[in-house]
């Protein structure tokens, strides 16, 4: 491995920042391996965890863009994992429901994760992976709040 400036290797946000690359790359081959992608994890899990939805509320919970909503939902609906039908109380508004295909490629893809989560964290104890997590969602927390 090469030599880095101490100057970033000390720094948590330089750290972070290397470390989102290389989960992001290992997550996308992942999630390829069987026929998915990122944004198709999201609201497939979105839809299994909270319910039916409208794309926009798929939007928010996933923090996605409209457009990449749109298009991810595309892409599920021609594969049959979801389901997208106009809302009865608002034509304009389209409602997205999971199907059982669905459901069966969400848990592909959740093995998949798993083992991502695995290869990813190796180095770290099930304790240091616990604190990571726990530090990680303290950070991303305090600085999403309103």
């Amino acid at each position: 491995m090469e030599e880095k400036p101490a100057r970033l290797t000390a720094k948590p946000s330089w750290l972070l920042t290397q470390l989102a690359v290389h989960a992001h790359r290992l997550a996308s081959d992942s999630f390829g391996e069987v026929g998915a992608r990122g944004y198709h994890y999201r609201i497939l899990a979105a839809l299994d965890e909270f319910g039916v939805a409208s794309q926009a509320e798929l939007g928010r919970r996933c923090s996605m863009d409209r457009s990449d909503v749109v298009a991810a939902i595309n892409e599920l609906a021609e594969q049959g994992f979801v389901e997208r039908t106009p809302d009865p109380d608002d034509r304009r508004r389209n409602i997205v429901t999971l199907t059982k295909a669905g459901d069966r490629q969400l848990r592909r893809m959740d093995r998949a994760l798993d083992k991502v989560q695995d290869d990813l964290l190796v180095p770290l104890s099930a304790e240091d992976r616990q604190n990571l997590t726990r530090l990680l969602t303290r950070l991303l927390t305090y600085h999403q709040r309103d």
